[in-house]
């Protein structure tokens, strides 16, 4: 699916950690199960942030951290709705490192979300939504060491482009939850 044009793309620029949650909440009443986001952007962007907002509007069990150590979390839906599978492929270095985490074996009956996924992860699903996060922080820097956002709360642009078939008439509605 890499080198595919999007079938739309959408830019907003979020301003705090709590709008970036209440944005996930948002893209969460789109996704369904079957859904890949693939996430990418530097550190402390907010992609964790994100996801957490994700979560809460797929209410899922447990608290959504960044899964950079653990590399892959399933988190159960507490009303019946998709799972959601959090994956960080930060450490992973190729795509057969990818499929050794049989993420696959979970996508038709859950939400996968994969940070750090740009280029290694399109390939598991026929669509998928990316969504890429920048700070306005050209050096990467994390100037408060907690991650994302952390006590620095400061603008980000969340540019998001779906592909494939299942995204093809979303635009409007993905742009409506980015307030876009």
């Amino acid at each position: 699916m890499t080198g595919q044009a999007p079938a739309f793309s959408r830019a907003a620029e979020i301003d705090t950690a709590a709008q970036m949650v209440r944005l996930g909440e948002r893209l969460a009443g789109l996704l369904a199960a079957g859904d890949l986001v693939v996430l990418s952007g530097q550190l402390g962007a907010g992609k964790t942030t994100l996801v957490q907002g994700i979560g809460a509007g797929l209410r899922i069990r447990g608290p959504v951290t960044s899964p950079t150590f653990v590399i892959a979390r399933v988190h159960p839906s507490l009303v019946g709705g998709p799972d959601l599978v959090h994956a960080d492929a930060y450490r992973l270095g190729s795509r057969a490192e990818v499929d050794d985490l049989d993420l696959d074996a979970d996508l038709a009956m859950s939400v996968t979300v994969v940070e750090w996924g740009e280029g290694l992860v399109e390939g598991l699903a026929g669509s998928y939504l990316a969504i890429g996060l920048e700070a306005d922080r050209p050096d990467g820097a994390d100037p408060d060491g907690a991650g994302d956002y952390g006590a620095n709360d400061q603008p980000r642009v969340v540019r998001v482009s779906g592909f494939g078939e299942r995204w093809q008439d979303a635009g409007a509605a993905v742009g409506a939850a980015l307030g876009a």
